[in-house]
C-alpha cells in the first residue's frame, strides 16, 4: 500500500514514520527543501524519543521517502494525508490557508481516486472546504476522478507519540463513504490486531472529537491548578488532595498533577479555537474560557512566589532556572510556562542562567541572548540568588543537593512542579515554593 504525507512537522513526520514501520510504502512532502534535504540526511526538525532511529531505519529499507513534489509523490498513492500547521489567527479561530491548500494542490495533480484525509487538528465543517476545494480544481481541469474525503485526528503525546501510534487507546476515522472506510481498515489493520478499536463516525464528530478531547484534558489540568491555589490558602496539601480524588475511578490520575498551567502545540490553540467556534454559532463556551484564563494566570504563579520571596526588589538578582520545553522529553517550547515567567523576571531587572536536556537550541531561537545558557543544569546556579524548577525532566528529581548548596548564594527554591518534599525541603534549611502547599 502506498500513501502521501503532506506536511512533515510533529503530526506527519510520526504519521508517515509509524506507518512505514509496519511496511506501508510513504513519501513524506514539504516546500521546505532545506528540512526534506535534512530528512535525507537523517537530520530531523524536531526531538522526539526514538524518531530519529526509526526514520532511518525505514529510509535504508526504502520504505520511507521525502519530497518536495506533490505532483509526483501522489501518483499511485490510495490515501494522502494532510498534516499541515494550522496556527490560530489574531481571533483565536484555526487558519485553514496551509490545510485548503493542500486540498488544492491535490486537485491540481491527482490522476486516480484518492482517499484525502484531514490529519491536522480542524473546526467541525473543515472537511467539506476540503472536499469544495478538491472539486473546485477538477472542475477548472475539466476531469472527473473519484476522491473521497475523510477525518482521521491524531492523539500523540509529544515525548510518547511514537508508543502512542504504534499503541493506539483507539483510532478515530470519519467518513461519509464505505470505499473510504474500506482503504482505512486495511492501512490501520497492522494496528488493530492487538484488539486496539478503530471508531468509524460521521466526519463532524471525528473533528469535534480531536477537540473535546483536548479541551478535556486542558480542563482536568486548569481545575487542578484552580484546587492547588486554594489548598495553598487555606492550608490544605493539594498532593494529598490529588491522591483522595485520583483513586475514584471516575476521575483517575491522569492530567490532575498542579504545577505552572499547560503549554505546547495543541491545548492552548485547540481551547482557543474550539471557543471561537462557538462564538461563531452564537454559544458561549463558559468553562472553556474560565479553563483559559484560569491557565494564563497559572503561568505567573511561579514569578508572584519569587517576586513576594524577595520583597517586590529583583533588580540585579541572578536566577537559575530549570527546564524550558512546555513538558519533559520534547524540545516544543510553544506556549511554555517558562516564556512568561522568564518574561516577567527580565522586566524586573533580573537575569537568568537556564538549562534544559533537549530545549536549548530552541530556546537561542525564540529568546536569542537575552538570557545565558548553561551545558550542565549545576552550571546555571554559580552566584543564582535562588532555583526555579519550570519542567519536570527525570534527571532534575534526584539532584545532589551538596551542589546545589555550594553554588547558590542561598538555600531559595521555587518548585513549579512538585517535585521535592516540602518536609524534606525544609529540614535542608532551604526556603521552598511549591504549588498548591502551604510552606511558609
Amino acid at each position: 500500500m502506498k500513501a502521501a504525507i503532506v506536511g512533515t512537522g510533529y503530526v506527519g513526520l510520526v504519521t508517515g514514520t509509524c506507518f512505514s514501520e509496519v511496511g506501508v510504502d510513504v513519501t513524506c512532502i514539504d516546500i521546505d527543501e532545506k528540512k526534506i534535504e535534512n530528512l535525507k540526511k537523517g537530520i530531523l526538525p524536531i526531538y522526539e524519543p526514538g524518531l530519529d532511529e526509526m526514520v532511518n531505519r525505514n529510509v535504508q529499507k526504502k520504505r520511507l521517502h521525502f519530497s518536495t513534489s506533490l505532483q509526483e509523490s501522489i501518483q499511485g498513492a490510495e490515501v494522502v494525508f494532510i498534516a499541515v500547521g494550522t496556527p490560530p489567527d489574531e481571533d483565536g479561530s484555526a487558519d485553514l490557508k496551509y490545510v485548503l491548500g493542500v486540498a488544492a494542490s491535490i486537485g491540481q495533480h491527482m490522476q486516480a481516486p484518492l482517499v484525502v484525509v484531514t490529519k491536522s487538528t480542524v473546526p467541525v465543517t473543515t472537511a467539506e472546504k476540503v472536499r469544495k476545494a478538491l472539486q473546485t480544481e477538477l472542475d477548472k481541469r475539466g476531469v472527473k476522478i473519484d476522491f473521497y474525503v475523510a477525518s482521521n485526528p491524531e492523539f500523540l503525546k509529544e515525548g510518547a507519540a511514537i508508543e502512542d501510534f504504534m499503541k493506539p487507546d483507539r483510532i478515530v476515522v470519519g467518513t461519509d463513504r464505505v470505499e473510504a472506510e474500506e482503504i482505512m481498515k486495511r492501512l490501520y489493520k497492522p494496528f488493530l490486531m492487538n484488539g486496539h478499536p478503530i471508531i468509524f463516525m460521521d466526519i463532524p464528530s471525528a473533528e469535534m472529537t480531536k477537540y473535546a478531547a483536548n479541551a478535556m484534558l486542558a480542563t482536568k489540568i486548569s481545575f487542578m491548578n484552580d484546587i492547588a491555589n486554594l489548598c495553598e490558602i487555606m492550608g490544605a496539601d493539594v498532593n494529598m488532595v490529588r491522591k483522595g480524588i485520583g483513586s475514584d475511578g471516575r476521575i483517575g490520575t491522569k492530567f490532575i498533577y498542579p504545577g505552572v498551567g499547560y503549554g505546547g502545540s495543541c491545548f492552548p490553540k485547540d481551547v482557543k479555537a474550539l471557543i471561537k467556534s462557538a462564538k461563531e454559532h452564537k454559544y458561549d463556551m463558559r468553562i472553556l474560557n474560565a479553563v483559559e484564563e484560569v491557565n494564563e494566570s497559572q503561568k505567573e504563579v511561579l514569578f508572584n512566589k519569587v517576586k513576594n520571596h524577595f520583597k517586590g526588589d529583583l533588580k540585579g538578582k541572578k536566577f537559575a532556572l530549570w527546564g524550558l520545553s512546555f513538558k519533559p522529553k520534547t524540545d516544543d517550547m510553544r506556549e511554555a510556562p517558562s516564556l512568561v515567567i522568564i518574561e516577567k523576571l527580565l522586566k524586573e531587572g533580573a537575569s537568568i542562567v537556564a538549562y534544559d536536556p533537549v530545549a536549548m537550541h530552541e530556546a537561542q531561537r525564540i529568546l536569542g541572548d537575552t538570557i545565558s545558557y548553561a551545558t550542565d543544569m549545576y552550571d546555571t546556579l554559580n552566584g543564582a540568588d535562588a532555583l526555579l524548577i519550570v519542567t519536570e525532566w527525570p534527571e532534575f528529581r534526584v539532584p545532589e543537593f551538596k551542589e546545589i548548596d555550594s553554588r547558590l548564594k542561598a538555600k531559595v527554591l521555587f518548585d513549579g512542579r512538585n517535585i521535592f518534599d516540602p518536609l524534606d525541603m525544609k529540614k535542608q534549611g532551604y526556603a521552598y515554593y511549591c504549588i498548591g502547599i502551604r510552606t511558609k
